[in-house]
């Protein structure tokens, strides 16, 4: 009955994804700082009101559902159903500022980026699943992957607090090198399409190209977010659907932080501090271990602090300005 289960939310979650592209925005439009965080907040919604069915499932085995391991009852998977959702969706937004930055490099109009974030999520999706599989299986096997994937957290803390984002070339990067190799790239958007054909022959355009990076910057960053979620549980269908639900929301996240990207400043460093201590709490798993609902309280603590950090300076900056104004006269 397992397959059952699988089966089921999997084409729950494909539903979603057809009602999101085809019914709710079947043109390409531009999304508002507005209209994202609406969305956002209806994303948020359809995945915490899935704690009703994990509750169901962990609690009083529906279908025949086997947990995982680790998962003691119904509470106490929806406890790792959260934290593992907002420490995948905290994680997005990193993921966000790169794209953001592909987007202005190729110079994709907004109108455009809502088609490819589409399909990256799509890919996404398929290739988390494959990385998931692969994590779970390696810690059941061997147990000193931990400390592996604990490194990996912490150098990937390390390495995100030395970036300087505004220095990458996407010109030149592998995915634009790639696609050039085995298929001619127009130097101009043809509307909405990603293959376009000149003089009989296939060409295609700077949307591909973009997908294409987009794809390979998911699997980068999912380096990082796959062995954290695996710290908090190796219970694979929370890790599965905790991951898919924060993807399914990434397009609007994407929409509502790159709009609100300046007043965020201080949120980098909060993902620094949530992938050191996911990192920390791998490499202390033989040690000791944190508890669930800990988990969550320092991932939520982490990211409201960076939130609030970053609309304090911003609101002194702008008190700061307007004392300032009487001055200059």
């Amino acid at each position: 009955m397992m397959e059952l289960v699988w089966g089921g939310f999997l084409a729950f979650f494909l539903t979603l994804l057809f009602l999101d592209l085809s019914v709710l925005h079947r043109e390409s439009a531009e999304l508002s700082v507005k209209q994202a965080l609406f969305w956002t907040a209806v994303w948020v919604s359809v995945a915490m009101s899935f704690n009703l069915v994990i509750y169901g499932l962990y609690e009083h085995r529906w279908l025949g559902f086997v947990p995982g391991p680790g998962v003691r009852d119904g509470t106490d998977a929806v406890v790792l159903f959260v934290t593992g959702y907002l420490l995948e969706w905290s994680l997005s937004v990193d993921n966000i500022f790169v794209i953001a930055l592909i987007f202005a490099y190729l110079k994709i109009p907004a109108l455009y980026q809502y088609r490819v974030l589409f399909w990256g999520i799509v890919g996404a999706i398929v290739l988390r699943g494959v990385m998931i599989i692969t994590g779970a299986a390696l810690l059941s096997r061997f147990d000193w992957m931990f400390y592996v994937f604990g490194a990996i957290l912490l150098v990937s803390a390390l390495r995100m607090l030395r970036d300087d984002d505004e220095e990458r070339d996407f010109g030149s990067s592998f995915p634009a090198r790639l696609v050039r190799r085995f298929i001619p790239v127009t130097d101009q958007l043809d509307r909405a399409r990603f293959f376009v054909r000149r003089d009989g022959r296939l060409h295609a355009t700077p949307l591909f190209v973009a997908l294409v990076m987009v794809e390979l910057t998911d699997v980068v960053f999912a380096v990082d977010s796959i062995p954290a979620i695996l710290a908090v549980t190796r219970d694979p269908f929370i890790v599965f659907t905790s991951n898919a639900f924060a993807i399914l929301g990434l397009r609007s996240l994407y929409f509502a932080v790159a709009g609100l990207m300046a007043m965020f400043r201080y949120l980098k460093y909060s993902l620094v501090l949530i992938l050191a201590f996911v990192g920390v709490k791998m490499l202390l798993v033989q040690v000791y271990h944190v508890p669930n609902l800990v988990s969550l309280g320092i991932i939520v603590g982490t990211l409201t602090g960076g939130i609030l950090a970053s609309l304090f300076a911003t609101w002194r900056e702008a008190r700061q300005a307007l004392e300032d104004r009487p001055r200059n006269r």
